[in-house]
């Protein structure tokens, strides 16, 4: 096992920095008033639908590297589940079949 971070680990701390330095941005504008503020209690929420907005298609654009590398690494990790299932399913059968075998022959 190696001591690199997971492309999963990655791309999702990479996400969340995004997001949280554009609520902190989005927070800014709608402090200064620069963005209208949400109505009556709902600012928070606000902020937050708005940082969002922002955060998606930078993340999109930005994180298209770490998004394919986490990609390949969900298929390789699916290609060795299917791999160990297969093996699993045949050694499962290969049992079967000689305990078939010996009741054949012992009838």
């Amino acid at each position: 096992m190696s001591l690199k971070p997971s492309a999963t680990f990655r791309y999702t701390s990479m996400r969340l920095g995004i997001f949280a330095g554009c609520f902190l941005i989005m927070w800014g504008l709608v402090y200064f008033r620069v963005v209208p503020a949400g109505l009556g209690a709902s600012n928070l929420f606000w902020v937050v639908l708005l940082a969002l907005v922002v955060s998606a298609p930078l993340s999109f654009v930005l994180l298209r590297k770490q998004r394919e590398a986490m990609a390949v690494q969900v298929a390789e990790r699916v290609d060795r589940a299917k791999e160990r299932l297969a093996a699993s399913q045949s050694q499962e059968d290969g049992t079967q079949d000689g305990a078939r075998a010996g009741a054949r022959n012992s009838a």
